[in-house]
């Protein structure tokens, strides 16, 4: 008996297959609509160890179908994943730059920081000057989104003054788009047009501004290089439209046990769930020490897979390590011990979980623990 898989609560099965084909469609896509000669790149974000599902499996997958740029949010990501990723020609960028006294890090490991502030800058310049040669970095503007990124005084300042660049070689000039999701506001024109602005004070250098839903916002907002993320794991680009991408997991609860509790029985904490009939009920073995978040609690379903025509309630408060189903009306066929059922499948999408725990597939996704059975299926 595999005891791994069977004493888990729960599988968590990883597709890198459909994370191979997520890549290539997005690649294809952002091909097929450039119209200006810019022949746009599509690299990964694979910052939160690929969204919590081993940037260790997920890169080398995406630098086979062809990606040579990975993004990553902090130096300790970059050092844990410069061993996986091994073409010559593979860049690891770090989106919150070097921390204070950390410059030297980045160019031991081959990391490329994201400069965001005037005080990064100076200590990069600093240190190329040490080396006695110029050194790779990525130059973030703020175009809108007040969160990280030289202001346009900034930039301003520094189309006036080049030698507060000297020895900094710009390989990438970028910037987020705050509401690329819903495409019909405003603020995704104003930010394009300022990120626009803004660039053409900085030195020539590919620019860079959409992640996954930018993509979907058009050529305009594609430039050199997009970087998507929760696109490449499955989660849907354009909330308003059909998901484009395929589901990269799949979330499967084992049965504990199941009871028969009578009418008026209550279930769980706090009584938060009261029996309306005599209920047969079956209690999984993942709750939200496993990232299975406890505002899902009295809501959302499961699935169990020989019968997806119907859904299973969750019923009561989600507990550290466990749940409740209401499998009553499958009758006979009722789940037993052992037997695994869908939280997150083919009937139950990561952004159908997500949207009942009034939350987004991202944060959804970055939860889900360690303490699954992992399964990956291979590229």
């Amino acid at each position: 008996m595999d005891v791994a898989a069977q004493g888990a609560g729960g599988v968590l099965t990883i597709d890198l297959g459909a994370l191979a084909r997520n890549y290539r469609l997005l690649t294809q896509k952002v091909r097929d609509a450039d119209k200006e000669g810019r022949s746009p790149v599509c690299a990964a974000a694979v910052k939160a160890d690929a969204y919590g599902l081993d940037a260790l499996r997920v890169a080398p997958v995406l630098e086979q179908e062809g990606c040579r740029h990975f993004f990553v949010a902090h130096v300790a990501e970059g050092l844990a994943l410069r061993p996986a990723i091994k073409e010559s020609d593979s860049s690891i960028f770090v989106l919150h730059g070097p921390p204070p006294g950390t410059a030297s890090v980045f160019v031991e490991a081959g990391l490329v920081p994201v400069l965001n502030s005037m005080e990064q800058i100076a200590e990069w310049r600093g240190l190329a000057r040490a080396a006695g040669c110029p050194l790779d970095a990525a130059l973030q503007v703020d175009s809108g989104m007040a969160r990280f990124g030289l202001t346009a005084t900034e930039a301003e300042q520094l189309a006036a003054d080049p030698s507060l660049l000297e020895g900094v070689r710009a390989v990438l000039v970028m910037s987020h788009l705050a509401c690329a999701d819903t495409p019909d506001v405003p603020t995704n024109r104003n930010q394009l047009e300022t990120f626009r602005r803004l660039s053409a004070l900085l030195p020539e250098a590919p620019r860079s501004l959409a992640a996954s839903s930018g993509i979907f916002l058009g050529p305009d907002w594609h430039f050199n290089l997009v970087r998507p993320g929760a696109a490449l794991y499955g989660i849907n680009p354009i909330p308003a439209e059909p998901n484009p991408m395929s589901a990269v997991i799949r979330l499967q609860a084992r049965v504990i046990q199941t009871r028969t509790v009578p009418k008026g029985q209550a279930v769980g904490y706090g009584g938060y769930f009261v029996a309306p009939r005599e209920s047969r009920i079956a209690l999984l073995g993942i709750g939200y020490g496993d990232g299975f978040l406890r505002c899902v609690s009295n809501r959302g379903t499961a699935i169990l897979p020989s019968h997806p025509e119907k859904p299973l309630p969750i019923i009561g408060r989600v507990s550290m390590d466990s749940l409740a189903i209401d499998v009553t009306d499958l009758g006979q066929a009722a789940p037993q011990a052992g037997d695994l059922v869908d939280l997150i499948g083919p009937h139950n999408s990561l952004d159908d979980i997500a949207a009942v725990a009034g939350t987004i597939g991202y944060e959804f996704l970055t939860d889900l623990g360690h303490r699954y059975h992992r399964v990956y299926l291979p590229s």
